[in-house]
């Protein structure tokens, strides 16, 4: 293993292919974009325009497509691929895994007679079938049920990758059950369309027609070279470091963060945009982050269905990207010990399609109540909702990270500002019932009219906060980077749904029987909401244990690790959410919890057995090697210099060879328990009890392990230490 170490680290510096890899952009990249993408412009180009308008109307109004249009789109579809060089087709779908799924099918087609041609029908195009048994079903499904279906999204563009047509889809088990990200956020997109498009018709605008959840999302992710990486097994198999000694310089000087892009990064940098241009994906930010070898990438804001797409799209092209200039991409949310670690925050607002952002201020009181009224839903929604939204983002590798004074804590709470606070403040004094003309006046003037000059100059932003409003949309910071973003953004969609269902049904309710007037009705109704969501609102420091005791007296959850999350998640209250808006069934929603709580369970258990392995067959190996060294040189002084000299001449190497003994010893008995508690985790069938297992008594021993391990790394020899060293890994240019 030492060996590997350093073949690993002899190749940085003198072999040719660790080189800059320059890369120059071609053209401008907006000359890029679309490239690889069967986009609007695309589809003008190949479809007949009636097959063309039934997209649009599929698109924007969800419209079924017949099959002789579905003919026609894949017969264009086909020859737009093979005129860019592609031979084959996928239907591109995201299963519970959470990574993307492709099962690739040639357009070859033999015809007889030693004859073939290329074909593609609208059937193909429309559905694929593959297997769906070894994919996480919650039991859904049987082993021996293998049968799946994906079906077309045509909202999402396809595209190419390669060599080949790669179809955005949905994946439902052969019953039906969704066994997917896509087909639930599709649902819930519809649900808060429907439900945001009725109040802005009923109270203030009745020119709009749809209202479009938008997300942007910025992606955290480490570099390390692949040579490195290779030569980690931990790295390898979990994606993290379970062992490795801080280095002397970490982050402490800041100034890794915003600071000048190393040369080869940028080159890696270059090249990833360049293909994010001509697959479509609106990157346009860039920079270093706070750890070293820490970057961050984000596009501009999209419909929230092709955003999801295109971060799960993204990452797959970093990767292959990286691998092209020598690096590996690690998007753990905590990579390395004793630095940040990498989240994914995601930016959701809602817009309309009159061109309006629904979180944005207006230019006069009556846009600013339309403001008020969805942002206040929108804090009343994550009030009401609270723990479905921390589910939202619960996994072993994020557990790392939340609360760890680089993320928010695991209480969810939302930062306003002060300014908008007192706006609330304003708002929470409304008259119950009718207004006098000098209430309407404060109000309107004075409260709900200066919110565009407020907003002008807002808050200092919140990085502890895991919700915050900033501007002109809400900041869920708390998703991990690894994770798929349609996970929170099923969540968000949904709770909004409900409560913008709720806020129009109580406010008709005043309007009809308390015979109030419209703003009436709303500024009543509004009030209330401020007084219920008044717990949630923080703008503190979220890393204080102060906040952390204010949050208990308020009667706010803390679940602080993934088990607890997801015991919370499951209960009535959630469960009818998700079937009254059509989102899930009982069967689905209890699925997901099954799925997530076994993928918790099995992260860890191979956390822990890798642990096993490294500590036993290569940190006690390497420790002993080098306190037999120890021995024999203590052993040479002795017969030197006899036993009365010897005690001090030789003290250190005594004391170290008994610290080594110690650590030794703490590391094989704390390994032998870690596998006795994983197997008996291992052996627990009830799903929630098996992770509870894992997280209370599996991984509180990594600790224990990494800490005497790391001990000796600071005590062995640095040429018989087997693990590359954080200083090693962190500092690759």
């Amino acid at each position: 293993m030492s060996k590997l170490r350093f073949k690993a680290l002899e190749t940085l510096p003198f072999k040719d292919f660790r080189k800059d890899n320059a890369v120059e952009i071609p053209q401008k990249l907006s000359a890029l974009f679309c490239q690889n993408v069967f986009s609007e412009d695309t589809m003008r180009e190949y479809l007949t325009s009636e097959a063309f308008n039934f997209i649009m109307d599929t698109t924007k109004k969800g419209a079924k497509i017949p099959r002789h249009i579905a003919d026609q789109v894949a017969s264009a579809m086909k020859d737009w691929a093979m005129s860019k060089g592609a031979t084959h087709y996928t239907h591109w779908f995201q299963p519970l895994t959470g990574s993307t799924a492709e099962k690739h099918d040639s357009f070859f087609t033999p015809i007889g007679s030693g004859r073939a041609i290329e074909k593609f029908s609208g059937s193909m195009l429309i559905q694929q079938e593959p297997d769906a048994s070894s994919f996480p079903n919650g039991g859904i499904r049987n082993t021996f049920e293998a049968r799946g279906y994906t079906a077309w999204d045509p909202s999402s563009p396809a595209f190419i990758m390669g060599t080949t047509l790669c179809i955005p889809s949905i994946f439902i088990s052969y019953t039906g059950e969704t066994l997917d990200y896509k087909t639930p956020l599709l649902r819930a997109i519809n649900a808060v369309d429907e439900a945001a498009t009725e109040v802005c018709k009923a109270y203030f605008d009745k020119n709009v027609t749809k209202v479009t959840p938008t997300l942007g999302w910025e992606q955290e992710y480490f570099l390390v070279d692949s040579a490195l990486y290779q030569s980690r097994p931990d790295l390898v198999i979990t994606g993290k470091t379970l062992l490795g000694h801080s280095p002397a310089k970490g982050q402490q000087l800041d100034d890794h963060y915003f600071g000048s892009i190393p040369t080869r990064v940028m080159n890696f940098m270059k090249e990833l945009e360049i293909e994010c241009m001509k697959l479509g994906i609106p990157c346009t930010t860039r920079h270093n982050e706070v750890a070293p070898n820490q970057f961050e990438l984000a596009p501009m804001f999209e419909e929230a269905n092709v955003a999801v797409d295109h971060n799960s799209l993204l990452m797959d092209v970093m990767a292959r990207v990286a691998h092209k200039h020598h690096f590996h991409i690690l998007f753990h949310e905590k990579p390395f010990a004793g630095v940040n670690g990498s989240g994914k925050h995601n930016n959701w607002s809602l817009s309309t399609d009159t061109g309006e952002n629904l979180l944005s201020p207006g230019k006069n009181p009556k846009k600013n109540l339309q403001f008020l009224s969805f942002f206040i839903n929108t804090l009343k929604a994550v009030n009401e909702y609270a723990d479905l939204l921390r589910a939202s983002i619960a996994s072993a590798s994020n557990d790392y990270r939340l609360g760890a004074n680089e993320a928010p804590p695991a209480i969810i709470s939302a930062f306003i500002g002060s300014q908008l606070y007192s706006v609330l403040d304003e708002l929470e004094k409304v008259t119950d019932g009718k207004l006098s003309p000098e209430e309407k006046t404060e109000l309107k003037l004075n409260v709900v009219g200066k919110i565009p000059e407020i907003l002008l100059d807002n808050t200092d932003r919140n990085r502890t906060s895991p919700f915050a409003f900033t501007g002109n949309k809400f900041e869920i910071r708390a998703v991990g980077s690894s994770a798929n973003c349609g996970a929170p953004m099923i969540v968000m969609n949904s709770i909004v749904a409900k409560q913008l269902r709720t806020f129009k049904t109580e406010v008709d309710l005043l309007i009809e029987h308390k015979n109030l007037k419209k703003d009436e009705a709303i500024f009543n109704i509004l009030r209330e909401y401020i007084k219920d969501c008044k717990k949630i609102i923080f703008e503190g420091d979220g890393y204080s244990d102060s906040w952390a005791k204010e949050a208990e007296k308020r009667g706010l959850n803390n679940f602080k690790t993934t088990p607890e999350a997801l015991k919370a998640e499951l209960n009535e209250k959630n469960a009818s959410l998700y079937e009254e808006l059509g989102i899930y069934t009982q069967r689905e929603f209890e699925a997901r919890n099954e799925i997530k709580l076994g993928k918790y369970s099995t992260v860890v258990d191979i956390e822990a057995g890798v642990l096993a392995d490294i500590a036993r067959n290569h940190i006690i190996p390497a420790a002993l090697n080098y306190q037999n060294r120890l021995i024999e040189n203590a052993k040479g002084l002795k017969e030197i210099f006899g036993d009365q000299e010897f005690k001090v001449l030789a003290a250190e190497q005594l004391n170290l060879i008994t610290q080594i003994s110690e650590n030794i010893s703490v590391i094989k008995r704390t390994v032998d328990l870690l596998l006795a508690e994983k197997k008996t985790a291992k052996s627990i069938t009830n799903r929630q009890k098996q992770a509870e297992a894992y997280c209370n008594r599996v991984k509180p021993l990594f600790d224990t392990i990494r800490h005497a391990s790391d001990s000796l790394e600071m005590m062995v020899d640095d040429e018989l230490w087997p693990m590359t060293k954080y200083r090693e890994l962190l500092f690759t240019r």
